[in-house]
């Protein structure tokens, strides 16, 4: 299996590498060059493999499919080492709970910081530790989160060996709770620089600092974010998880719905769909940064600056740039490298926006996709209605989903083919919202009581490249 850049340039990598590289050379993201088709009788085989023996041995044969450059007893001890019960506190690891007939939740924040963001990131720390032992380098990981890429990380690759993390985030735009996951870690190798901005800007620190070969070279840059195909590539595996959950038979079709911001997180529902899992519609849920579900709806996406992203009670989603969404894109124009590099890498830093109408409606029905919008006002009643009904407490993000999902089927049903939320956070992380809702506090894990007052680490930088590389090489010098 080797990897393709989503603008054309003619390397073809194997996963390692790209594992440590995060972004292309030419600035475009990371595919493989065919996606794994997988019949009946492979669906069959992998369903057993997840009925009889768990999560992690069901992510180390979809991972198999995509990493040749690892020895498949290193990979399945990697897998095994990183999902566990004690780990996620259930053998199911992302059990599905239901709402209504055929309406699921997907539970996928049961790991260290209470987001879905663990079930890639864990893995991620685990396999940067081992190659760059098997390689005897470092890697400097620089990021972006929005709220909980950001403390995922963290947890993850502190106190690994050979790794630093230089992790940035939007001033005061987090929730306190997110905010204190991640300023309050104290470890050497965590760095932590509040930016003067939105999520936006710091992602295009990011991509500005990996698209300067030299310093990526002398520093040895890396990223988390879910540019990086091996975190995209985990969350390939809870859709097979959630979907050999909810069915009986390998040809029974099942939708999602997934609060998306950055769009990694359907992304990968989009890599499952096309691999063969029988996937109906994957739809997208925005909040008030309605990027994404402006472009499913019209075909034109249209990008907004900071002062026009908007600061709401789904904070990880208050995004208008949305990383992924090349790599959608990139299948949609029938992997044309050269069309993708002109639209990302030209035209959208030139206009801010670009035109796909002609196509969008073959494209929506070609990869099942749909999409909605939730706003402030939806997250409450949701939260509410939800609470009441089902005796369930459900966080801003997935309240967003469960909106989205309730008004696609009731405009666009679908007999027989269950639906499924994926959960993004736990309520504590939102706890403000869920009081101003419920009128109680959301549970509280035992490990983080008083994590709002513990000392903070945390440098305020403008949002300005040469500060940022600066402050970077100081470190690493």
């Amino acid at each position: 299996m080797k990897y393709l850049s989503t603008r054309g340039h003619h390397d073809r990598k194997q996963f390692c590498e790209i594992l440590l590289e995060g972004l292309a050379p030419d600035g475009g993201l990371y595919l493989p060059e065919n996606y794994p088709m997988l019949g009946k009788p492979e669906l069959a085989r992998l369903r057993a493999v997840w009925q009889t023996k768990g999560y992690a041995d069901l992510a180390f044969e979809i991972l198999s499919l995509y990493i040749n450059d690892i020895p498949s007893a290193d990979l399945l001890a990697l897998c095994r080492k990183t999902y566990t019960e004690a780990v996620y506190g259930t053998k199911d690891i992302v059990p599905l709970k239901q709402l209504d007939d055929g309406f699921y939740l997907q539970a996928l924040s049961n790991g260290p910081t209470l987001a879905f963001k663990d079930m890639a990131m864990q893995l991620l720390g685990n396999l940067f530790e081992y190659e760059l032992a098997r390689r005897g380098e470092t890697l400097n990981i620089f990021g972006a989160t929005s709220g909980d890429t950001g403390s995922a990380a963290e947890y993850a690759m502190r106190g690994k060996r050979g790794v630093r993390v230089f992790m940035t985030s939007p001033a005061g735009r987090m929730s306190p709770f997110q905010q204190a996951q991640m300023f309050s870690l104290m470890d050497e190798n965590i760095h932590n620089i509040a930016i003067e901005g939105v999520f936006d800007d710091c992602q295009d620190l990011v991509k500005a600092v990996s698209n300067d070969a030299a310093f990526k070279a002398k520093y040895k840059i890396g990223t988390v974010n879910s540019i990086n195909w091996a975190r995209l590539l985990a969350q390939v595996v809870y859709y097979f998880a959630g979907y050999f959950q909810a069915t009986n038979k390998d040809e029974q079709k099942v939708s999602f719905t997934v609060p998306s911001g950055n769009f990694g997180n359907v992304c990968a529902g989009h890599v499952a769909r096309m691999m063969g899992l029988p996937i109906q519609t994957l739809v997208v849920a925005t909040n008030e940064n309605d990027v994404l579900d402006e472009f499913f709806k019209t075909g034109v996406y249209h990008v907004r600056g900071t002062v026009d992203t908007h600061e709401t009670s789904s904070p990880s989603m208050d995004i208008s740039k949305a990383s992924n969404f090349e790599r959608f894109v990139f299948d949609m124009l029938n992997r044309d490298g050269a069309k993708v590099k002109s639209l990302f890498g030209e035209q959208l830093s030139k206009t801010g926006q670009f035109d796909l109408s002609n196509g969008i409606a073959a494209a929506l029905t070609q990869y099942g996709f749909a999409s909605g919008r939730s706003t402030h006002a939806d997250r409450l009643a949701t939260i509410k209605s939800t609470y009441e009904t089902h005796g369930v407490m459900i966080d801003t993000h997935t309240a967003d989903g469960v909106k989205v999902a309730h008004e696609f089927l009731a405009k666009y049903p679908q007999p027989n083919v269950p639906m499924i939320v994926l959960e993004t956070a736990l309520p504590i992380k939102f706890a403000s919202t869920i009081v101003e809702a419920l009128g109680v506090e959301p549970t509280r894990p035992v490990q983080f009581e008083g994590i709002e007052a513990l000392p903070k680490r945390v440098l305020n930088m403008p949002a300005d490249v040469a500060t940022i590389k600066a402050y970077i090489a100081k470190v690493c010098d």
